[in-house]
């Protein structure tokens, strides 16, 4: 892993090393082991999570070394550079016309992709739907048993180039339309309910204690999150700019794989 590095770190430096071929082997070995699940772009560390730029970086290498070719899947055709990943039956994975993923994306046994997209570097687990038109943007790590509902998406490091992925671990329930970008992380078990917005300057408040907690880029485990409001003071005038609310906790005896609706009927919202 440290030649693999190493390699790919000159590379970013240095553009004119992607037309030597122990480069270009580099490259496409991590996109092998991404595509595996043996390497990934980000990980659980001791004090968090812990980002491997390095394979971030190789994964927006892979692009200029690819040819654009035409793939042919039955009746469809694309013309693009990014071969589509195979073996879904080897894999245990559950895909439903038209799902498409991307190779050097990771898709765990038992995932379940709807209609939907995963694009390269992404990291899904085992147990996790991708729902209809959910879309997973590249490098992002979506945990075990996640349910990322229609239309849910699911911000990528490459376009613009991030710092970091967008992380959800295990258990998490994302609502229909979400959108989660700029490195966003979700916390184990939270529920956002349907059309949360969060970016990396998102103001995420929690408003069951006496006075408002803040968070930005976070969302605390097992909390229950809806579409929000503050007050924003321009030279116009106050407007209202979108945020997010924490108005409760996902309860002890509530069903990991609880709907939406029962995690916030709990709460007493009505969504």
């Amino acid at each position: 892993m440290e030649e693999l590095r190493a390699i790919i770190e000159q590379a970013w430096e240095n553009r004119d090393l992607l037309s030597d071929s122990k480069t270009t082997d580099a490259i496409r070995e991590v996109i092998e082991l991404l595509d595996k699940g043996k390497l990934r772009v980000a990980e659980t560390a001791t004090d968090g999570w812990q980002v491997n730029e390095w394979v971030k970086k190789a994964v927006v290498l892979y692009f200029p070394i690819q040819k654009m070719e035409v793939i042919e899947v039955g009746p469809f055709e694309f013309h693009d550079k990014m071969a589509l990943k195979t073996g879904y039956d080897k894999l245990g994975v559950r895909v439903v016309p038209h799902a498409v993923a991307r190779y050097g994306s990771y898709l765990a046994k038992g995932t379940i992709m709807m209609p939907s997209y995963v694009n390269i570097g992404a990291f899904v687990d085992s147990g996790t739907m991708v729902d209809t038109w959910a879309t997973v943007g590249s490098c992002a790590q979506v945990g075990k048993n996640v349910h990322l509902s229609g239309g849910v998406g699911v911000g990528g490091v490459l376009e613009p180039l991030q710092a970091a992925p967008v992380i959800i671990e295990d258990d998490a329930f994302i609502g229909s339309r979400c959108i989660l970008v700029e490195g966003v992380r979700v916390g184990k078990e939270a529920v956002l309910g349907a059309n949360v917005t969060l970016t990396g300057s998102t103001r995420i408040i929690d408003v069951t204690g006496d006075e408002p907690v803040e968070y930005k880029g976070y969302v605390p485990p097992r909390s229950v999150v809806i579409p929000g409001t503050v007050t924003k003071k321009f030279p116009a005038g106050e407007f209202q700019v979108p945020a997010a609310l924490i108005i409760g906790q996902r309860k002890e005896s509530t069903n990991k794989k609880t709907s939406l609706n029962d995690a916030l009927r709990d709460n007493n919202v009505s969504v």
